[in-house]
């Protein structure tokens, strides 16, 4: 079965190791960390703190899933720039060494995942939001490229050490949905490489991807990687379970059809104010749908 894992996003005042201790306390069995400013940040890595955080969540035999969303640790006055969707290479590359810092993170402490995504595409550009090939001349064909080629040469270091790397489609984003996700997988492919999903269960309600049994059963051959956040329809505002739109019942189901066994991760980036009590309070929650082990 997957298991429950909490987002060092939604603890962002904590250190790595007084965040793996928390969550273990808590009762979750995996912790999927943030790298960020003053947390495990990849431009000022400490190799002794690396070598504790591994041997901690060893000890305490929590899984770990590294997430690369941190929002100003490349650009301190652009959210999530630079990133794959640029159209200056050089800006592409800064977000490829990011990732590849990332990944050589997750194989330092032994998480076997990282998750990522798009970013945003010049202004004009419409997300990629419809499977299939895009009709000649479409303006979005250049941007598309130069994400399919950044995250080939990502895939091929993630493969290399032995990481996968798991796509989510981000609302707001210029891949905001999972259709767009398979566009992007099949053109990453062509280059050779093989792209995982990252599916965020609350996303599929801010972008009308419903019912999420079905967006699950869809993709289940992809999917290495879990969000869990309640949204409401319409809106990407991380929320509480149960306040939003998210029927979480039917979200957790399908993941238990699908026969899903990686890291379920709850996101609340908004609460780190409050990090250990809404970490309890959702762990709570879950309980009362999926019993852990």
């Amino acid at each position: 079965m997957f298991r429950f894992a909490y987002n060092t996003n939604g603890l962002a005042h904590h250190r790595a190791l007084d965040a793996l201790r928390l969550v273990d306390e808590l009762g979750y069995e995996g912790l999927a960390l943030t790298p960020d400013v003053g947390q495990l940040d990849l431009y000022r890595l400490d190799p002794l703190e690396v070598r504790d955080v591994r041997a901690a969540a060893e000890d305490l035999g929590l899984a770990l899933a590294v997430e690369l969303g941190a929002r100003y640790l490349l650009d301190p006055r652009r959210k999530h720039a630079p990133n794959l969707c640029d159209g200056d290479p050089a800006e592409r590359q800064r977000r490829v060494d990011f990732y590849r810092r990332g990944i050589d993170l997750a194989a330092d402490l032994g998480a076997p995942l990282v998750s990522l995504w798009a970013g945003a595409a010049a202004p004009g550009i419409r997300p990629l939001d419809a499977a299939g090939p895009l009709a000649p001349g479409d303006p979005r064909e250049a941007t598309l490229a130069g994400l399919a080629e950044g995250l080939a040469r990502v895939c091929r270091h993630g493969a290399a050490a032995g990481v996968t790397v798991a796509f989510e489609p981000e609302p707001g984003m210029f891949v905001e949905r999972p259709a767009g996700y398979a566009v992007v997988r099949d053109r990453v492919a062509d280059r050779g490489e093989r792209l995982a999903l990252t599916l965020d269960l609350g996303h599929c309600v801010v972008t009308g991807d419903l019912p999420v049994r079905r967006i699950v059963a869809d993709f289940g051959p992809d999917l290495a990687h879990v969000h869990l956040a309640d949204c409401p329809a319409g809106l990407h505002e991380h929320r509480m379970f149960g306040q939003g739109d998210l029927d979480l019942a039917e979200a957790l189901g399908a993941l238990l059809r699908a026969g899903y066994r990686g890291l379920a991760a709850v996101e609340l980036s908004r609460d780190s104010h409050r990090g250990p009590e809404a970490a309890a309070e959702a762990l709570g929650i879950l309980r009362r749908f999926v019993p852990i082990s």
